[in-house]
């Protein structure tokens, strides 16, 4: 009986001794960022995932549309954070990461339209233009989405705003231009094109704040200091 109670005491240490930390985070599918289906889950969950691994810290990624993911973050401990997002697309309450990776925000059209604006401001005066809803876009874009509603075409997801661009519902789109051009690839669409880059965006963690969270940000940020020297 002593024996067995030793026995099981070494196996519990040991196992304890060798577990591996893991965080779960939510996701959206943003192709090529990150994806459910693509190679390593998307380059952005590849890149915090690599960072993990430096402390051995397994990374569990789960997708959902946008909204649901940032609730899940909010309401359910079991999530620590979502990732990627834009620093102006998070939850109340939420602790931001420095950037994990980039993205960018850039206006595109169908190659055959002509297009001309001075600023973000007179695209919207002047065209329909095309935004993903559950977006929450830079203060730029935003402003200029409450000042001209009704040249606003909202979409519910990055395809349908392709599909929405493809067949002239809207003259143009705000959107990350790897997304749309990698969407536009995959359906077969070869007339989108870039026509201004508006800014580079941040992509980082916004976890829920707790005191656990608060730790794993300093740890984060210690791994990503240790990348830039």
């Amino acid at each position: 009986m002593i024996n067995k109670l030793i026995l099981f005491f070494v196996m519990v240490f040991t196992s304890n001794l060798y577990a591996v930390e893991t965080w779960k985070i939510a996701s959206l599918n943003w192709q090529p960022y990150a994806g459910s289906e693509i190679e390593n889950q998307g380059s952005s969950i590849q890149k915090l995932r690599e960072l993990l691994k430096k402390e051995d810290i397994k990374l569990i990624v789960e997708f959902y549309p946008w909204n649901r993911a940032k609730k899940l973050v909010e309401t359910n401990n079991e999530y620590v954070g979502i990732f990627p997002a834009w620093p102006e697309d998070v939850f109340d309450g939420s602790i931001i990461s420095p950037a994990i990776d980039w993205s960018e925000i850039s206006i595109l059209k169908l190659s055959e339209n002509e297009v001309k604006f001075k600023n973000i401001d007179e695209l919207f005066e002047k065209y329909t233009v095309g935004v993903v809803n559950t977006y929450i876009y830079p203060k730029e874009i935003n402003d200029a989405m409450k000042k001209y509603p009704q040249h606003v075409e909202g979409a519910t997801s990055e395809i349908t705003l392709l599909k929405k661009l493809s067949i002239g519902r809207g003259v143009v789109a705000i959107t990350d231009p790897k997304v749309m051009l990698h969407l536009a690839e995959k359906e077969g669409i070869s007339n989108i094109e870039v026509i201004n880059y508006i800014m580079k965006k941040e992509l980082v963690v916004a976890f829920s704040d707790s005191k656990e969270n608060r730790k794993r940000l300093k740890l984060l940020v210690k791994l990503l200091k240790g990348i830039e020297k």
